[in-house]
């Protein structure tokens, strides 16, 4: 079975992950399948595999979460009724045991290679950070109006960090709010929409001595969540102040982990 992911190694101890940005279903599980492609792309995360190349090492997982999410628990990683799935029937009939089981060795997979991965990172730099970055819908219907108050134009999740590194979480925030991104600073907030999934808390649960990850959810303002159509300025300039903003988190994570 072909690997459901990609890590692109480079010499750095940042690492950008996009766990939900696959769109791809393998070629068994189509006939069971109960949903359109744009009913599936709107709880993906498009574009967040683009944003991965503000960091030297990456993670972009290709297949969707539809297939195997990354960022549920193993017993939860499959989809299997509309409660887990914000209401939606996945399947239009139960999936056979073998196929859940090959969808949960892309998992199985997906974790061993990212434990190495931070192994050596580890082994070679002594301290890593990884910004797992996703995207969150705003809108319950194409013609909803924007509601600010409690949905940022970006929401750090951190409930899994362990405090050790609050200083540095704390230095990317305010890093962060300071660049202008499409023309205006931007909302960031924390722990408002979302707090962390299973990946964040996998990684600074059984690494947080040495490094952590920060869930990162953009807002969809740069996108229609509805049609998919980006605005490729408004990317770029999301792209740009996580590129400004990774330096003075980077310094702040080393004195921190020497």
């Amino acid at each position: 079975m072909k690997r459901g992911f990609e890590v692109i190694k480079g010499n750095s101890p940042v690492i950008a992950a996009a766990i939900h940005d696959g769109h791809y279903i393998r070629q068994e599980l189509r006939d069971y399948l109960d949903l359109l492609p744009n009913e599936r792309m709107r709880e993906e995360d498009p574009y967040t595999g683009y944003l991965t190349e503000v960091a030297p090492n990456r993670i972009v997982v290709n297949i969707s979460r539809f297939e195997v999410d990354m960022n549920r628990p193993r017993d939860k990683a499959v989809y299997k009724q509309p409660s887990d799935a914000w209401g939606l029937h996945v399947w239009n009939k139960p999936l056979p045991q073998p196929l859940l089981d090959r969808s949960l060795t892309q998992y199985d997979q997906f974790y061993h290679v990212v434990q190495d991965l931070l192994v050596h990172i580890i082994g070679q730099h002594g301290f890593f950070l990884l910004l797992d970055l996703h995207t969150y819908n705003y809108r319950r219907n194409p013609e909803a109006e924007d509601n600010a108050e409690d949905s940022p134009e970006i929401n750090v999740g951190t409930e899994s960090l362990p405090r050790k590194w609050h200083a540095a979480k704390d230095q990317f925030m305010r890093q962060l709010a300071s660049e202008p991104i499409n023309g205006a600073m931007p909302d960031v907030r924390e722990n408002v929409r979302f707090k962390g999934g299973e990946f964040s808390r996998w990684v600074n649960s059984n690494f947080g001595a040495f490094g952590f990850a920060l869930a990162i959810e953009f807002k969809k303002v740069f996108m229609d969540e509805w049609t998919g159509r980006v605005d490729i300025h408004h990317l770029e300039s999301i792209k740009a102040a996580l590129t400004e903003a990774i330096p003075a988190v980077q310094s702040q994570a080393q004195r921190i982990a020497t």
